[in-house]
């Protein structure tokens, strides 16, 4: 089914063509007009400046010569090479470009019939979740000296690229608003894939030369299945952007990997104490130069002792103006920053794979403000907000941001360290304002519906925050969850535009919750925070029932935000609303609850007799109406159920009954029966329970080990 295409900014582009040549007159974009306003915000303009169109420029303008590629990019006099070095890659895969220059046979010049052409072209792109439709006209900013004063292509009569980064400049506000910027954003906007930033190790890949071949690999595998790859060279402290190194290379740049590629040399490079294998990447630079002076590159020792015919046979080929080749270990000495955008429509996310995904929409929003609204019903509990194993006790808030800060740098990723120099900046302000207490007079008057709770460190507004709940059943999946946050760039022109730090956190919920979580009992996986568009995360969860928390660093930060959740089964992701299960009509006559107990039934011990085979046994938990069964677990005579439900109990003082069963051929047999009885007043109390039957004929105890809490549900309900 073809994805729904929306018009920005409610232009048409068939409607404005179509009026055009109605009229008989070129098209004029009043909502980009070729003014200041469409150019800079701060920078003063060019002396002499001018807007021109292709036919006022050259005798014979054409979108494409020669079909489309990467040499059509020259970046300018503008600050963009992020955005130039992924349109590089995009100019790369037919399939792609033609998704974002749609209609572009209709869209070409036809000198045949100049009455066809109305000066007005559109460009698609992918922005959280949907793809837009720019329209712009074909007035292009041109320098005193006549030529173009951003985008340009080698061939002065091809206009592609100039008129694609004009209406993406309009997307973001204008020209200037492209300064400076993340190529993980650009790849996104261009394909609506998934892009996850890698940062090299550079000490371990240089030592170790088995972590710099397995690096390779993934680079290799990836480049195979047509992602598009993108790198740079962080600036350290002190070092300038775009300040050229002694190699050639640029700090702060970014270059695309258009060739990721294992090689046998020559006879000449193996006689003069060359290696057997070669690890090569072809990189290209935005710019249209070729500046690396290091091994292998034009002129070098290695390229001169290879003939053309011995370079074409190893596929050590140049194609375009500004590509070159490395050798993989300088690659690895060189770049610490890797950004990798899998295309999610081809279903090549990872190996013989099959990838489904399922998208939701959220907003962090602040609590309604109409007075006639209600509060909501939600459950007062004495507990505190208790942590996974992995974290230590909750303290003030100065001090948990200050626990945040350094876990944000620890990223659960694989080759994340170098995220957090990304997000620097934007934390350590977020820090700043937590020191200085804003934060903590915020949160004690917080209303509970709100839903711009901030990240975990904020213990009494973090399960504020909107809450997303999956399950995965039959055995351990990989998922890969993404959350991208609307862009801000277009309030740059304004004094804005700055990006929220932005994460999540997957939170292990009971087996049969269907309402939202009111204290957190296991973390299963944390995201790092960033001031960036889009966090994700990529690792193994067991079976069970989750719920997802995106939230901002700082309680109290608005916006909207998608989800997007791979997994290679079929899975549910939906918004939990709710603070309490909706009631079945037949339970509108019953008491309301007045108990939530939570039992987490951790194992059962005694089983199975000294010397014979243990049975296949499962669990029943049966409370009220409700009946929770474990998994079988085979040939188990001491089984780990680990299995935690919660109830909403009408009848406090009845019992909560743990039934062990043995499954057989024909049918199933009992092994034991345990009896909880549980107080208000209970709170993550451990039982050790005889199942009911005492000994076994061999004298071993049967028993199963329990944990429950309970909280009370006020006069809310």
């Amino acid at each position: 089914m073809p994805e729904r295409i929306n018009n920005f900014q409610g232009q048409s582009f068939h409607k404005l063509r179509r009026a055009c040549l109605r009229r008989g007159a070129l098209f004029k974009d009043p909502l980009f007009p070729p003014a200041a306003q469409s150019l800079f915000y701060k920078r003063e303009l060019p002396p002499g400046l001018t807007w021109k169109r292709p036919r006022e420029i050259c005798k014979d303008p054409r979108l494409f010569v020669d079909g489309i590629s990467t040499r059509d990019l020259h970046q300018g006099s503008l600050g963009n090479c992020w955005m130039v070095a992924a349109i590089s890659c995009l100019a790369s895969v037919p399939s792609l470009w033609k998704k974002v220059i749609p209609d572009h046979a209709e869209q070409e010049w036809n000198p045949k019939r100049p009455d066809l052409y109305a000066g007005i072209f559109h460009f698609r792109f992918w922005r959280l979740g949907r793809w837009m439709d720019v329209v712009v006209d074909d007035r292009l900013p041109v320098s005193r000296d006549g030529v173009l004063l951003f985008c340009r292509s080698a061939t002065p009569r091809e206009f592609w690229s100039a008129l694609l980064e004009k209406a993406y400049a309009k997307l973001n506000g204008c020209y200037e608003a492209l300064e400076g910027g993340n190529t993980t954003e650009a790849l996104i906007d261009f394909t609506g894939g998934v892009s996850e930033p890698l940062s090299l190790d550079r000490e371990a890949l240089s030592l170790h030369s088995d972590q710099r071949r397995a690096f390779f690999q993934t680079l290799a595998k990836a480049h195979e299945r047509k992602a598009l790859i993108t790198c740079s060279i962080r600036p350290a402290e002190g070092e300038t952007v775009e300040s050229v190194m002694d190699c050639g290379l640029v700090r702060g740049h970014a270059y695309g990997i258009t060739a990721v590629r294992k090689v046998r040399p020559g006879e000449k490079l193996l006689q003069t104490g060359g290696v057997a294998r070669l690890f090569m990447v072809r990189m290209r630079n935005p710019w249209g130069t070729t500046d690396w002076t290091g091994a292998w590159s034009q002129g070098s020792q290695q390229w001169q002792q290879m003939s053309r015919a011995e370079r074409d046979k190893m596929g050590l080929i140049v194609r375009d103006v500004g590509e070159f080749w490395m050798d993989f270990e300088d690659f690895c000495h060189y770049f610490t920053d890797v950004v990798v955008c899998r295309l999610v429509e081809q279903a090549l996310l990872w190996p013989s794979s099959h990838w489904r995904e399922v998208r939701r929409y959220g907003e962090w929003a602040p609590a309604p403000s109409s007075p006639e609204t209600p509060p909501a019903a939600v459950l007062h509990s004495s507990h505190a907000l208790s942590l996974g194993r992995n974290n230590g006790k909750a303290g003030g808030t100065k001090q948990r941001g200050n626990r945040k800060e350094a876990r944000l740098g620890e990223s659960p990723q694989t080759g994340n360290k170098g995220r957090r120099c990304e997000r620097d900046k934007a934390v350590k302000k977020a820090m700043k304002e937590d020191e200085g207490g804003e934060v903590e007079g915020w949160e004690a008057q917080m209303d509970k519906r709100s839903r711009c709770g901030g990240c975990i460190n904020h213990r009494d507004t973090f399960l504020h925050n909107p809450q997303f709940m999956f399950e995965l059943r039959g055995k351990e999946e990989e998922v890969l969850i993404y959350l991208q946050q609307e862009d801000r760039r277009i309030r740059r022109k304004d004094g804005g535009g700055e990006n929220l730090p932005i994460g999540f956190e997957v939170l292990k919920v009971e087996v049969n919750r269907s309402s939202r979580v009111q204290c957190v009992v296991e973390q299963a996986a944390s995201s790092v925070y960033m001031d960036s568009r889009s966090v994700t995360l990529k690792g193994t969860l067991a079976p069970g029932r989750y719920v997802v928390l995106p939230t901002t660093f700082l309680p109290g930060a608005t916006g909207r935000f998608l989800l997007r959740f791979f997994s290679h089964s079929h899975v549910r992701l939906r918004e939990l609303r709710d603070d309490l299960p909706s009631p079945s009509l037949f339970q509108c006559f019953l008491p309301q609850p007045s108990i939530v107990t939570t039992v987490h039934l951790r194992r059962a011990s005694g089983l199975s007799p000294p010397k014979q085979t243990a049975p296949d046994v499962y669990a029943i938990l049966h409370c009220e109406n409700d009946t929770i069964r474990t998994r079988v677990f085979s040939a188990e005579g001491n089984p780990e159920f680990n299995l935690r439900a919660i109830f909403y109990r009408r009848y406090p003082d009845t019992h909560i009954s743990v039934e062990v069963w043995s499954r057989g051929l024909l049918w199933d047999s009992v092994l034991g029966e345990a009896r909880l009885q549980t107080a208000e007043s209970e709170r993550s109390r451990s039982h050790v329970i005889d199942l009911r039957g005492g000994r076994s004929r061999s004298g071993c105890r049967r028993c199963v080990h329990v944990e429950t809490s309970s909280s009370i549900c006020l006069t809310d309900l």
